[in-house]
């Protein structure tokens, strides 16, 4: 899946916001405090439920540009792109991009249905999600 946003706010706006959240979920899987420096190939456990954990590493972290991260189960594995350009000293563009890798024949039946079925949802909750950004400029 790939969406291309144009937003009125700054490219460091966003980035603060998305890099805000990663920090926070950070620390409140891990209990560490992790700085922005400290972020490219950070490597942390994140549990869902009681029987559902993933292992997220953060590929790239370039300040108000970019930030990939990866989410690995054991069913999938799913690669998350943020790139960010700044148009001007007001907006940006986003460029959201995300991949999944299915283990097993079956999952990766599973995983097809699913993703056609709930596409569309999860595009336009993104889209929500990049409004809601915007809004709160």
């Amino acid at each position: 899946m790939e969406i291309v946003k144009q937003l009125n706010v700054p490219a460091t706006f966003f980035y603060e916001k998305i890099i805000d959240s990663v920090i926070f979920d950070i620390r409140k899987q891990t209990g560490k405090k992790v700085t922005r420096q400290n972020l490219t190939n950070f490597e942390y456990i994140k549990t869902f439920s009681k029987n559902s954990q993933a292992k997220i590493k953060i590929e790239k972290h370039v300040e108000n540009r970019a930030y990939h991260f990866r989410t690995s189960t054991t069913h999938n594995d799913y690669l998350v792109q943020y790139d960010i350009k700044p148009l001007d000293d007001h907006s940006c563009e986003v460029v959201y991009r995300e991949s999944m890798t299915s283990y097993g024949f079956l999952q990766k039946m599973n995983d097809a249905v699913m993703g056609t079925l709930l596409g569309f949802f999860k595009k336009r909750r993104f889209i929500k999600m990049l409004d809601m950004i915007e809004a709160a400029y």
